[in-house]
């Protein structure tokens, strides 16, 4: 049996970029930072910061586009894929990227419509919509692949 499978929880390191291929499909790419503390054999307390590129597609990309900024904290799980391409130059590049097919929103972002989950002074904190491709329950979850239109009062933050 084989497994490939990606989590991570961060920060987005910039606003998602949308974009639509020439065959109709929505695509998203997100960069997010994700921080490893640990103290050193010194007693020196050291950080290192990873960066990953992210890829979400169809409804899914839409939600990120319209929900998600620079800063907000957020959990996300896909695959990993490594895809390459000739470059202009006549050079082969290779990119690793994580094909997001999960994700939920935490918050801490700069646009209005976030949610509270990372306040600490918020005595009871908002659900948090958990979005996916393939969704499994309809209780917080919203289908990616959905023709529905989702409206901003049905999103429970």
């Amino acid at each position: 049996m084989d497994l490939n499978r990606a989590t991570i929880l961060g920060r987005l390191t910039a606003d998602p970029e949308v974009k639509t291929t020439p065959s109709g499909q929505t695509v998203a790419t997100l960069s997010v930072a994700t921080n490893q503390t640990w103290t050193d054999k010194s007693g020196n307390k050291q950080e290192k910061v990873q960066f990953h590129n992210c890829v979400l597609w169809g409804r899914l990309a839409e939600i990120a586009g319209q929900y998600l900024s620079k800063g907000q904290k957020i959990y996300l799980e896909g695959r990993i894929e490594t895809r390459d391409w000739v470059g202009k130059d006549g050079v082969k590049r290779y990119r690793t990227e994580i094909v997001v097919n999960q994700m939920i929103m935490l918050g801490g972002g700069s646009r209005g419509n976030t949610n509270n989950a990372g306040n600490a002074d918020q005595s009871t904190p908002a659900p948090i919509p958990v979005i996916q491709q393939e969704s499994t329950s309809k209780t917080q979850q919203v289908e990616a692949n959905d023709t529905e239109e989702i409206k901003v009062e049905d999103i429970p933050f």
